[in-house]
């Protein structure tokens, strides 16, 4: 019997036919590997013999990912049941909540948009970091949901707030939470195959060409700076990337985009743009937060430094998020409005463009 097990967003994989390149955008928030069965192998469920391979996974979990379609053989999903057989082809899907063990509940206020016993919808603040981490133990998104299940007398250990996905630090807007193993695996498995309806709104330097456009190259850790990604046109280096965006607004030196991503990958909106040329607005990780676009003059340049104290951080919101509800198995489809700081940007360049 062979295996090969990867992280999901670590790396690429090898499915059952085919290589699939992966998103990075929500690394370590899935796993999927893949078996080929011994030809010795006697009859076993399958969700018996998986637990042979995945000893931290519970039964239930691994039947929750049974019911949500990620266990697949020979390329068609089986049920918990299902009594594998020599040579037999397995994938598997597998989302799991953080691995962190200790999360401790915080009464911090959030933005809870929808709610229900599968999951939960958040519009976040800039600011907030989704998860415990290095530097940022307490004070997250994770933090104020345990303590919000809490106080609502639910479970609010780390299997009741299942990161599907995540947004950084400073990117305000959308995001949705499973509260079961069964939300957590239907969920992933829309956002692992990119059939979600997510739109981002950017604000960046310089006037875009074209009302429409698509950016295409790879985007790999730069070869310099470590802390930024990097556009590799030549594809040389890095993962395939693709971002569509739409004009919205122009305000001469800066405008106003919508964003709908092909691929997922680390600061790929942010790479891809500064690839271009049109370096998020007060993107400082990015240097874009100094006046890339403008005229040298004392005016322009106070109201520059006006706007970035309005907008103490990079122009990225996640403004939409669709999927199909787990158990309704209708579409919930949810618009989040533009985060104050960014409204009040656009306030100011709309007034010193009429004066």
């Amino acid at each position: 019997m062979t295996e090969d097990n990867e992280d999901f967003l670590d790396e690429e994989f090898l499915d059952i036919n085919n290589s699939i390149d992966i998103d990075e955008e929500n690394k370590g928030l899935y796993e999927h590997f893949n078996i080929t069965v011994d030809p010795k192998q006697e009859p076993l469920r399958i969700d018996k013999f998986l637990m042979i391979f995945r000893q931290n996974s519970s039964r239930n979990k691994i039947s929750q990912t049974c019911r949500a379609g990620n266990v697949v053989v020979n390329g068609n999903p089986v049920k918990q049941n299902y009594k594998v057989k020599p040579g037999d082809q397995i994938s598997v899907l597998l989302a799991h909540p953080p691995r962190e063990n200790v999360i401790i509940p915080q009464d911090i206020p959030i933005n809870i948009v929808y709610e229900d016993d599968d999951l939960v919808v958040v519009d976040k603040d800039p600011g907030m970091v989704v998860h415990p981490g290095f530097g940022n133990w307490d004070g997250t998104l994770v933090n104020a949901l345990a303590f919000h299940f809490q106080k609502n007398g639910e479970k609010s250990d780390l299997d009741r707030v299942g990161l599907v996905h995540r947004i950084d630090k400073d990117t305000s807007g959308l995001l949705v939470i499973a509260k079961t193993e069964y939300a957590l695996s239907f969920l992933a498995k829309q956002f692992f195959d990119r059939k979600t309806r997510r739109l981002y709104w950017a604000f960046v330097w310089g006037n875009v060409q074209g009302d429409e456009g698509t950016i295409t190259g790879h985007i790999g850790r730069h070869p310099k700076n470590r802390m930024q990604m990097y556009t590799y046109a030549d594809g040389s280096q890095g993962k395939h990337a693709v971002t569509h965006y739409k004009v919205l607004e122009r305000f001469k030196y800066m405008t106003w985009v919508e964003c709908k991503l092909e691929t997922g990958r680390t600061h790929q909106i942010r790479a891809h743009f500064k690839h271009i040329g049109h370096t998020l607005f007060n993107d400082e990780r990015y240097e874009g937060n100094v006046a890339l676009r403008g005229v040298n003059l004392p005016k322009y340049k106070s109201f520059i430094k006006n706007v970035f104290e309005v907008l103490p951080r990079h122009a990225l919101h996640a403004h939409t998020l669709g999927f199909i509800h787990p158990t309704t198995k209708k579409e919930l489809y949810f618009e989040s409005p533009m985060p104050k700081d960014m409204a009040d940007a656009v306030k100011k360049w709309r007034n010193y463009l009429e004066n």
